[in-house]
């Protein structure tokens, strides 16, 4: 008589924490925080082949074999740390997914969020520095890919503003390019602007009062 095998009785499947894909993708991740870390360390006018490959203690050619070449791999590190595309990405995902429910608070907790996340990560804010004094094709791309995740928005927000004289775009790209200066200025010289501090507490919530009295202002009527 056969034994009857039981579930209990079964072993459980192994799982497979290596091999040729798994080991390839740690491998690209070490290359991509490689990036963040020359940038760090070194700055973006010292992002190459051998200064990637050191830092990460790899051989360069596996950029050219696993991304296509540098800028593929220093694009793969942007997309990673570009807030537009990544951070705070639940807000940007609701309003994308759900449009009818786009509404000012939504708007301004996002532009918050920027205001915060540029005040707090470095690379981020070297990331800004580089794209306003180089034009790279990385840095191209993931400008045009933000360009899309705004178009996604404005689909839905253009025509609530159609008889109306207000510029929701005019608008948002004034707060949002007044964010990443302020930001900027305020940590690389540790100064003022227009006498406001934003590195204290109470500078930056005068800042974040302003902008949601702007917004308010533009949008209260269009997104009820």
């Amino acid at each position: 008589m056969k034994k009857k095998i039981t579930e209990d009785n079964q072993k459980k499947e192994r799982k497979v924490t290596s091999g040729p894909i798994r080991d390839k993708e740690r491998t690209k991740a070490r290359m991509i925080a490689a990036v963040g870390k020359v940038i760090q360390k070194k700055g973006y006018h010292a992002l190459n082949g051998p200064n990637i490959a050191l830092e990460c203690g790899l051989n360069k050619a596996l950029i050219w074999n696993y991304f296509g070449g540098l800028d593929k791999l220093v694009e793969a590190y942007l997309t990673q740390k570009d807030f537009w595309q990544i951070g705070d990405k639940g807000v940007l995902e609701q309003m994308i997914s759900n449009p009818n429910d786009i509404s000012v608070d939504l708007i301004n907790e996002l532009l918050k969020s920027q205001l915060n996340t540029f005040l707090k990560d470095k690379t981020k804010q070297k990331i800004i520095h580089w794209g306003l004094g180089e034009k790279t094709k990385a840095l191209k791309n993931i400008s045009d890919r933000r360009e899309m995740l705004g178009e996604e928005l404005f689909k839905y927000i253009d025509p609530k503003f159609k008889d109306s004289d207000d510029d929701p775009r005019a608008v948002l790209a004034l707060l949002v390019s007044g964010i990443y200066y302020m930001s900027l200025q305020a940590k690389a010289t540790g100064s003022t602007f227009c006498g406001i501090d934003i590195n204290t507490e109470e500078g930056k919530a005068r800042i974040e009062r302003s902008i949601q009295r702007i917004l308010e202002q533009t949008f209260k009527e269009q997104l009820k």
